[in-house]
C-alpha cells in the first residue's frame, strides 16, 4: 500500500480535524521511529496514519473495520499492529511495529495536549514537563495513563527518554501540525 492510498482510505472515513491531527502526529513519529530502527519507514508510516481510521464513522467498530480493510489488502502486518493499539483489547505484541504503535498513540496525543497549553507551544515544551503533567490527572482527564506506561515498558525504552524523542519529532514538524 502507497502512503497516498493510505489517506485516501482515511479520508473515506475520518472528517475531524482533529483526529486527523492525532493521525498525522502518529504517522510522522512512526516514520521517526522507523528510521530510528532501521525499519520500513512507509509501512509504519500508514500504520500511524490509519491506527484510528474508522472510530469517527465506526466508533462502536473500532478498529475491527479498517483492520478487515487492511487484512483483505495483504496488509497483515499493518492491520495487525492497529488491532494491537490498546492493551485492553488482548490482542498479542508479535513485532516492533506492534509495540512502537501501542508506545505512541497516547503518549503523542498527550504530548501535543502539553504543547497546547504553553505560549510557546512545543517549541518550549521539555521532557519534565510532560512527566509532571501525566502525574496530573485532571489534565487531559481521557488520555488513558496506564496505556502510556504500559506501552513504554512493553517497548523496553525509559519514559523519559521516549517522551523526549517524540516531542523532537514534534518539533520539526510544528508548523504543519499548528503546535
Amino acid at each position: 500500500m502507497l502512503r497516498s492510498e493510505a489517506r485516501t482510505l482515511l479520508e473515506t472515513m475520518t472528517k475531524s480535524s482533529s483526529l486527523l491531527r492525532h493521525m498525522r502526529t502518529l504517522e510522522l513519529v512512526m516514520e521517526a521511529y522507523a528510521e530510528k530502527l532501521g525499519e520500513d519507514k512507509e509501512e509504519w508510516a500508514i500504520a500511524g496514519l490509519l491506527h484510528d481510521a474508522d472510530y469517527e464513522t465506526y466508533p462502536d467498530q473500532h478498529p475491527k473495520v479498517i483492520v478487515d480493510q487492511l487484512n483483505g489488502m495483504g496488509e497483515t502486518r499493518i492491520a495487525h499492529a492497529i488491532s494491537a493499539h490498546y492493551t485492553k483489547w488482548n490482542v498479542s505484541y508479535d513485532s516492533v511495529l506492534d509495540k512502537v504503535l501501542l508506545a505512541c498513540d497516547e503518549l503523542t496525543g498527550f504530548i501535543v495536549a502539553c504543547a497546547q497549553v504553553r505560549p510557546g507551544g512545543i517549541a518550549t515544551l521539555e521532557t519534565q514537563s510532560v512527566i509532571k503533567k501525566l502525574k496530573d490527572k485532571g489534565f487531559a482527564a481521557k488520555v488513558e495513563r496506564d496505556e502510556v506506561y504500559k506501552g513504554t515498558e512493553l517497548l523496553g525504552v525509559a519514559l523519559a527518554d521516549h517522551i523526549a524523542f517524540i516531542i523532537e519529532v514534534l518539533k520539526k514538524n510544528k508548523e504543519e501540525l499548528g503546535i
